[in-house]
């Protein structure tokens, strides 16, 4: 049985729709990053994946 805690409303995340977009440009950025640098591509790869790990990532977390 679950304890009262767990049934608390205001509790956990809460993600919306903006937490919800910026998350996913930040996969986006990221797998395109990478696919990026499999082809041989070096700085427009690096910039995708500092782009989803450094800025849209910690954004869609914190905002």
């Amino acid at each position: 049985m679950p304890s009262s805690d767990s049934l608390t409303p205001g509790r956990g995340l809460r993600f919306g729709r903006r937490n919800v977009v910026l998350l996913t440009a930040a996969i986006v950025s990221l797998v395109a990053g990478y696919a990026w640098l499999q082809a041989g591509g070096t700085t427009g790869a690096a910039a995708l994946l500092v782009l989803g790990y450094c800025v849209l990532f910690p954004l869609g977390i914190a905002l």
